[in-house]
């Protein structure tokens, strides 16, 4: 496996998530579709590589604990 090639991936995920909050909004269905369909294509993309899924789904749960925090702080 290429950890090189993953992980710039990765950090192109990330602000593609940004951008994505932004474009479709953290409430949209698109967006949530958008998180779980990405992920899972990188995921298959290095063939469901362990560590590319404990990857992937942490930084699901990374997205997710953004959307509560800012459900919460706005009441």
């Amino acid at each position: 496996m290429d950890y090189k090639q993953f992980f710039s991936e990765v950090a192109d995920w990330v602000l593609e998530v940004n951008s994505k909050a932004s474009s479709l909004g953290m409430d949209s269905d698109g967006f949530w579709k958008w998180i779980m369909q990405s992920s899972a294509a990188i995921s298959e993309r290095y063939e469901n590589n362990k560590l590319v899924v404990n990857q992937m789904v942490m930084l699901v749960d990374w997205v997710q604990d953004i959307y509560r925090a800012s459900k919460e702080a706005a009441g």
